[in-house]
């Protein structure tokens, strides 16, 4: 409270009019400007996002004085009122800016000559009488009138949603998403600007429907309210919730009576916007509840279902393989014997028509996929192999010698189109599919690739089923596994020269729920305990800064990756980040977005899929230019160069720390895993695992050491309600539910 009453006590308020805009980004309005104050003599500038502003104008704001590095000082408006222009000086600067399409520098003097004071108020209720000034003719006062209207529009809608409580970067996205109408959308149902504006959840939207008056016990704000419940699930891995769950759920967002969430329900229901299911839950709740979808979802999961059925029920359309005889040429092809595990793989995969090959590092199923790769080639057959992200698609091709692509490139999406082009219309031309890394998958995209894999073609999922799941919703590898429908071979013996590397061996013990031990000097991995959080942060700042460079010559940026098992907290990847910047990078050229800083140099990560840039989530990479005045920065990723500006560096996140999640599917050559009881929360064995088996060369533990027993003790991970399993071993059909049940 002390630092928010601080805060408001340092806020100021300016007047002045505006002399001139040095940038203006129509992104999201993030405008930098010079503003001459009343009564002083130099000019003011201030920065921030808000309304479009004019030189000419006489403007009123509130915010803050801050220095920057370059800049110097400027003051960071939080708001901004416009007043007409107050001098003819200001009229004639406000009409010649450029703003109004027909006027420029030399038609304002004439205007301003013409009509004076009265210059604003001819053109906004009297434009007839431009004609009487010499050089307008009625296509240019055609031409201004429709400017003019179209400024006041804008005008308008942003200060309707400021009036309502909307922030002015959040105005600027509404404007932009909607256009001309803003204001009517809004009007109609402001809990659409949750599902449809970047950066606006449940609750702010809440907060602008209360602002306009829609009541608490509202249906339509219970129904969205069912809604934001579901999509939260979602956001924790379920397909579908129990309804019991959802009601309870809802309840504690919205604070109002069952009934009228069961109506909202039942509502939802009729309309389509979800779907009520009994018996899909996999035993995890209790017998016969009813479950809840998301329409979307539910075509997803039963669409997967039908998908791997229609596969494993055509024919193939290879002929069919001696797996015998198979497997011993293959074996003198590659100059090496196969163990027991990779055998049964090999013959078992050679005939499949949908197969699992499941096991941790060390296991061999690089082997086993590059002996399987090798006899389909020898037959002709037609190969595609496929990862979900980047990294995991180049380390795929890197291990395999053949070409990989990601699940994106493969079926071709379309940026203009807002979809695949690949589809069950136009499927795969392939014999064989590879996936690998199946375990980051989520059911919306695997319903995707199904889609374009050709009934009669062969299908291979790889991966490692005891990783954290998928970020999105569902648990596919494991669900397919649990099903019991289609060929699995789990790989579990750890081969000679893999015995050497602690990482393997250690990333095995965790998972058998034994602690891991390191070696003092040698070695692949090692643990430092340190008890304290503030200890953790210097052992982890020390390590990436000045040991490990020193000891191994790894660049502290390229090849050391710091991560965390959580976002926030005293060594979360947010003050990671923000440490470790300052470590390694403290003399970039700085850029500032709202309350983030990126530097030149930075490591940077793109958290969000942009198709049409061509940048994945997960994809890293450096910061090489910015441009603070103009508003952009410039990184590399590879050997590409991307330019992001405005709202699109919502898309970056910092990257010398990542999440687990952020890290699969990615290896590096030195991981360094801070561990400490205040991480309780995602204390659990698979995402130690998965956090460790993602170091090639290096791997280092700074923990507490009871943080570390009760991640390797606790094998119980966050349950995903999800049907898939269940829906390939038998159909299920919808019910419908009468509105006394719900």
């Amino acid at each position: 409270m002390e630092q928010r009453r601080l805060g408001q006590h340092n806020e100021e308020t300016l007047s002045g009019s505006v002399e001139r805009i040095t940038f203006a980004s129509d992104v999201d309005m993030f405008t930098v400007a010079k503003m001459q104050e009343w009564g002083k003599r130099d000019l003011t500038t201030i920065v921030g996002n808000f309304s479009p502003i004019n030189p000419g104008e006489s403007i009123r704001v509130t915010g803050r004085w801050e220095s920057d590095r370059r800049f110097g000082r400027q003051f960071r408006v939080t708001s901004l009122t416009v007043t007409k222009p107050a001098t003819i000086v200001g009229i004639e600067k406000y009409l010649g800016s450029g703003m109004i399409q027909g006027i420029g520098p030399g038609f304002a003097r004439r205007l301003v000559k013409a009509f004076g004071d009265d210059t604003l108020d001819v053109i906004d209720h009297k434009p007839e009488r431009l004609r009487e000034v010499e050089g307008i003719g009625p296509k240019r006062v055609a031409m201004i009138i429709e400017a003019w209207k179209e400024q006041k529009e804008i005008r308008n809608i942003m200060i309707f949603l400021q009036s309502h409580g909307v922030s002015t970067l959040h105005s600027a996205r509404i404007f932009k998403f909607y256009g001309s109408r803003a204001i009517q959308a809004v009007t109609e149902n402001p809990y659409r600007l949750a599902r449809d504006i970047q950066g606006i959840g449940f609750i702010t939207a809440d907060r602008i429907a209360r602002n306009m008056g829609i009541p608490d016990d509202s249906p339509v704000r219970a129904r969205a309210g069912l809604i934001y419940a579901l999509l939260e699930a979602a956001d924790e891995g379920n397909v579908c919730y129990p309804h019991e769950k959802l009601l309870e759920r809802a309840a504690k967002v919205l604070a109002v009576e069952r009934k009228i969430l069961g109506d909202a329900l039942e509502a939802l229901w009729r309309e389509g916007d979800v779907i009520i299911e009994k018996g899909i839950d996999g035993g995890k709740t209790a017998r016969g509840e009813e479950m809840v979808y998301l329409s979307g979802f539910h075509l997803a999961e039963c669409a997967v279902a039908r998908g791997l059925h229609r596969i494993l029920e055509a024919p193939s359309s290879l002929r069919h393989i001696h797996s015998r005889k198979a497997l011993e040429w293959v074996q003198q092809r590659i100059g090496m014997e196969l163990s027991r595990g990779q055998c049964r793989a090999v013959t078992l995969a050679t005939n499949s028509k949908v197969m699992v090959i499941t096991g941790g590092p060390g296991t061999g199923k690089t082997t086993v996929l590059r002996a399987l790769l090798e006899i389909f080639h020898a037959l002709k057959a037609r190969v595609l192999l496929a990862a979900p992200t980047g990294r995991a698609a180049k380390r795929m091709a890197e291990s395999t010698g053949h070409e990989a692509r990601t699940i994106h490139r493969l079926l071709e999406y379309s940026p203009k189109q807002g979809t695949f082009l690949r589809n069950e219309r136009h499927p795969l031309d392939a014999d064989i599919v590879v996936l690998d890394e199946a375990s980051m998958i989520d059911l919306l995209l695997f319903h995707q690739f199904l889609k374009a894999v050709p009934p009669m073609a062969r299908l291979i999922l790889v991966g490692d089923v005891n990783q954290i799941p998928s970020v999105g919703p569902g648990r596919v590898l494991g669900e397919i596994i649990d099903s019991h429908q289609v060929d699995v071979v789990a790989m579990t013996e750890i081969f000679r020269q893999a015995r050497q590397s602690l990482i393997v061996v250690n990333s095995h013990r965790i998972l058998e729920g034994k602690m891991p031990h390191s070696t003092e000097r040698e070695g692949d991995f090692f643990l430092i305990w340190k008890e304290e959080p503030e200890e953790i942060l210097r052992t982890v700042l020390e390590l990436c800064s000045k040991r490990l460079p020193r000891t191994y010559g790894l660049d502290p940026v390229e090849n050391i990756q710091v991560i965390s098992p959580m976002h926030r907290g005293e060594i979360g990847t947010e003050r990671l980040n923000m440490e470790l910047q300052r470590v390694l990078n403290p003399m970039g050229r700085e850029f500032r977005y709202g309350t983030r800083a990126f530097r030149t140099g930075d490591k940077v990560m793109q958290v969000r899929n942009n198709y049409d840039r061509e940048v994945f989530n997960g994809d890293i990479g450096r910061v090489v230019r910015v441009n603070e005045e103009r508003g952009w920065l410039v990184v590399r990723f590879d050997e590409r160069e991307v330019a992001y500006q405005g709202t699109d560096l919502d898309e970056l996140a910092m990257a010398y720390a990542v999440s687990v999640h952020k890290s699969q599917g990615s290896e590096y050559q030195a991981v360094i895993l801070p561990l400490h009881t205040c991480h309780y929360l995602m204390l659990q064995r698979n995402l130690l695992y998965t956090g460790i088996t993602r170091g090639r060369r290096l791997v280092i533990l700074v923990a507490a050491k009871k943080a570390l027993a009760i991640a390797v003790a606790n094998d119980r991970t966050q349950q995903r309600f999800t049907g898939l399993a269940e829906r390939l071993r038998k159909p299920f059909d919808s019910v419908r539910l009468s509105p006394g049940i719900l």
